[in-house]
């Protein structure tokens, strides 16, 4: 009855760790499509380790997709299994999928959720590969043994190492300098013609010399030449003398 009794508890802590470890790679699988989402344009969607999900070196303040690395419940160790993109083992870049380094025989083997794709019928628990959504791990290289603060390596399994350097993004080219506009000659602004000067004003007339003949006649009077002294002859019986002629 003891016997029995401890084999049920150990299979329920067992269903309890593995349902604990599906939590944990979903969060690391949201942690690699966070990445991705947030990658500028011309750098890889994958983090070369995954140090860089907890702190993105890409965005100058801090940045982060995944608050820890979480421990294994199965393993009890932060140690994780990482599949780089690549094939063959030799020259891969990126974090594709994180899995539990613990070969002991699942078991949940169906009804699994929807975020976790092909994971029915599995020989081992690190045949559960966590990835972003829509992302395949076909032709990924796995590298064991990743702990925290120390970068893993596509290559052979429990070789420790540095991802390769990524590339840096393709330079963008300078805009041209804009094309300086055609000299032209200076254009003279309309001259102002001068004013005309102002008419002239007419001369007054002027006045008529003073004669004894006319110094005592208003102003006003006409003058004693012409019709007037012609008139004065006439009614005192004379004739007006005629003009002499030159000779």
């Amino acid at each position: 009855m003891g016997a029995a009794t401890l084999k049920v508890d150990s299979l329920l802590r067992r269903a309890a760790a593995e349902a604990e470890l599906l939590e944990i790679g979903a969060a690391y699988g949201e942690a690699l499509r966070s990445y991705a989402a947030a990658t500028p344009r011309g750098f890889p969607t994958a983090p070369p380790t995954l140090q860089d999900l907890l702190k993105d070196p890409r965005f100058p303040g801090v940045r982060r997709h995944l608050r820890k690395i979480f421990v294994d419940p199965v393993t009890g160790r932060s140690e994780w299994g990482v599949v780089y993109r690549g094939s063959g083992g030799t020259g891969g870049v990126g974090v594709l999928a994180v899995y539990s380094l613990s070969q002991a025989r699942p078991l949940k083997i169906g009804n699994f959720d929807a975020r976790f794709q092909n994971f029915e019928n599995k020989e081992h628990l690190s045949d559960w590969k966590f990835t972003a959504a829509g992302q395949s791990v076909s032709s990924a290289a796995p590298v064991a043994g990743w702990q925290p603060g120390q970068p893993g390596k596509p290559g052979q399994p429990g070789q420790p190492g540095t991802p390769p350097t990524v590339p840096p993004p393709p330079a963008t080219p300078a805009p041209p300098e804009p094309a300086e506009p055609p000299a032209t000659e200076p254009v003279e602004p309309p001259r102002e013609r001068p004013p005309e000067p102002p008419p002239e004003p007419e001369p007054e007339p002027e006045p008529e010399p003073v004669t004894p003949r006319n110094r005592h006649r208003r102003p006003d009077a006409p003058s004693p030449d012409g019709d007037y002294l012609a008139r004065r002859l006439k009614s005192r019986g004379r004739k007006p003398r005629a003009p002499s002629t030159p000779k």
